[in-house]
């Protein structure tokens, strides 16, 4: 009888990074040498151009990382009380996520709004839900982020003219504005008008706080979103570094010197599960803007150079599937933002995909990070893994993919046209479906759902609840605020909106702060948004 010969199983892959970035066994001397690399051009010294060692000469031993942990949902009141938990349990600087439709810009009584009030972030619409959002917070003491992007620059005047009750002006606020349009019409989709009306409105407010708000990040370039849109860390870099290049061309435009601005953009970058991939991508990242602000744009003060950095743990990694592996994954994200250089860092909860997190799952994830400061060591010394044969070549790998991506975009004609065009959204949308057929396929592994697979469940994980009554307190305040106005005032503030909308030589972000400063709500004047600039449609493009 004859034998049946069974067919080989595969040769196994040759291993990659997530960006598909080959992988040698070892690296040695040899590697960089035939680059021709060089310890002057590839690094310097920590805190010198171009800053692939990190932004400061002593890093962490000088000033540790701003822990500033996301937080928001419910009323105001609810998240000003996850604010001061959070603040008492160690974190240095305060985040604020936003729910749905104050995002989108319509208050919570608006029909589209039904069901999504307080349910991902906390609900804003008044100057009242942001002093109570801020209650017994002082705002010179504290640096704020906020993470809204449509409505940014309402919800920056509602924090201006909340601060000014505490008697505190503009040029003392420190803080960040996400306020990254770009990457909400490549990936995260919360828009309102089209993208040269927000590019508009982006312009007059880096005009506006240059002039009047010097220590506030005016612009947060934000990876993360593209990231978490399915997006490799090459493209991940790369899109969002095309990006910085479109504000930095933005304010060059509307005649804002170069140094006078670049200072105060910021970005924010995902951490995936790739360890030394996200380090790489961290020191490359710094290379790349400091050649960009310097060569490209001409800037001559060194503060411009530098790429200043949040970053969080990647959502998008985080599995229902075993939860409690979250917490390890977390870790080890968190330390390839360490050891790559960031300047300020969240921690994802482990519960994040079922629900908000729980205060205790909120402080674990706090707790991750000061354990990692406070007895890990690597804060100890700047640029720990600097020199090492394999993260310097794979930090020069990172940089030349992400080069060509952007050499592409300004051959489009830049990343606003290449936007239109659904360049980047094609890109990230097929390597997200490649990650998920290796995934399905098994080539990729994931702990607890394609291997080391086991019954347990995320049953028994204690999740946050938003009561429905939220909703419905927050309708009723918003009503009985504006009942409280005087119509005729609400009505010439929204007019002055409007006309500096319908004016390119008028600035908007004086009518929009006095208009908050007399009760006119977010959802009104995104409503002139979309009268005036128009309605954005998504085309899309796969």
């Amino acid at each position: 009888m004859a034998t049946v010969k069974k067919p080989s199983p595969p040769a196994p892959s040759e291993p990659k990074t997530l960006s598909g970035l080959p992988l040698q066994a070892s690296y040695g001397p040899g590697d960089l040498a035939a680059r021709g690399w060089s310890y002057e051009q590839a690094l310097g010294d920590p805190g010198s151009f171009p800053f692939t060692r990190g932004p400061h000469a002593t890093m962490y031993r000088g000033k540790p990382w701003t822990m500033r942990m996301f937080a928001g949902f419910g009323t105001p009141d609810d998240t000003n009380q996850r604010f001061k938990f959070l603040l008492a349990s160690g974190q240095t600087g305060l985040s604020t996520a936003f729910d749905m439709p104050t995002l989108m810009g319509y208050d919570p009584e608006h029909p589209r709004s039904l069901g999504e009030v307080g349910r991902e972030g906390v609900s804003v619409a008044s100057l009242a839900d942001m002093t109570r959002l801020f209650g017994d917070i002082p705002l010179d003491q504290v640096s704020t982020s906020m993470t809204i992007n449509a409505p940014a620059a309402v919800l920056l005047a509602l924090y201006i003219v909340v601060a000014e009750k505490q008697g505190v002006g503009p040029e003392k606020l420190r803080g960040t504005l996400q306020n990254d349009m770009l990457k909400e019409f490549i990936a995260q989709k919360e828009w309102i008008s089209p993208i040269r009306g927000h590019m508009r409105i982006i312009r007059d407010m880096l005009v506006w706080c240059t002039k009047h708000m010097p220590l506030w990040n005016t612009i947060s370039i934000s990876g993360y979103h593209i990231r978490e849109a399915g997006a490799t860390g090459v493209q991940e870099l790369a899109f969002t570094l095309a990006d910085g290049i479109g504000y930095l061309q933005l304010g060059k435009d509307a005649g804002i010197p170069i140094d006078e601005f670049a200072p105060r953009l910021s970005f924010f970058w995902d951490v995936h599960n790739d360890f030394f991939e996200e380090i790489a991508k961290f020191r490359a990242g710094r290379r790349m803007w400091a050649k960009i602000v310097r060569d490209r744009f001409g800037a001559t003060n060194p503060r411009s150079w530098i790429l200043r950095t949040h970053a969080q743990t990647a959502g998008v990694s985080l599995m229902a599937q075993q939860p409690l592996n979250n917490v390890v994954r977390t870790t080890m994200q968190a330390l390839a933002a360490v050891l790559g250089g960031t300047q300020s860092l969240h921690t994802n909860s482990y519960d994040e995909t079922y629900a908000l997190p729980t205060e205790a799952a909120a402080q674990l994830a706090l707790r991750t990070q000061q354990v990692i400061l406070e007895e890990s060591g690597v804060a100890a010394v700047a640029d720990p893994l600097g020199g090492s044969y394999f993260v310097e070549t794979l930090t020069d790998q990172v940089e030349a993919a992400a080069w060509a991506y952007i050499e592409k975009i300004d051959a489009m004609g830049g990343i606003v046209r290449a936007v239109e065009e659904g360049y980047p959204q094609r890109e990230i949308a097929k390597a997200a479906y490649d990650f998920q057929r290796q995934v399905d396929t098994g080539e990729r592994g994931i702990v607890g759902v394609n291997k080391y697979v086991s019954p347990e469940d995320g049953d028994g994980i204690p999740t946050l609840k938003i009561e429905e009554h939220v909703e419905r307190d927050q309708i009723a305040r918003n009503k009985a605020w504006k009942a409280a106005r005087d119509a005729s005032v609400v009505a010439s503030r929204l007019a002055a909106v409007r006309h500096a909308l319908a004016h390119d030589d008028v600035n908007v972000m004086p009518p929009i702060i006095d208009a908050v400063r007399d009760g006119v709500t977010v959802g009104e004047i995104c409503d002139e948004f979309r009268q005036v600039l128009g309605e954005h449609r998504d085309p899309a493009y796969l």
